[in-house]
């Protein structure tokens, strides 16, 4: 199992955007990407533009095909991406 977390801080006062194009990508994910298990968006509390995801794959393969995927490139990419002030990642593994 491969657990992506990323944390996106979006440019002042984007975080609404930034929110509508996550609501708009996860359909998608659930549908097409049965390697995903789990897609989660979080929203914080105390700064509306601040967001962490919480994704799981069955393994690397399928995070990289995420990545390939027209919707991901769209939006993403196309979208979250260019509202974005800075964006981190970290992948781990599941521990058993």
């Amino acid at each position: 199992m491969i657990v992506l977390v990323a944390k996106y801080q979006c440019k002042l006062g984007k975080g609404d955007e930034v929110q509508s194009y996550l609501n708009e990508i996860k359909p998608y994910v659930e549908e097409h990407e049965k390697g995903c298990t789990v897609y989660l968006a979080n929203r914080s509390v105390d700064d509306q533009d601040a967001f962490l995801l919480y994704e799981q794959y069955i393994d690397e393969a399928a995070l990289e095909a995420h990545r390939e995927t027209p919707h991901f490139k769209e939006i993403i990419e196309g979208k979250v991406i260019p509202l974005l002030e800075k964006r981190e990642r970290e992948v781990f593994t599941l521990v058993e």
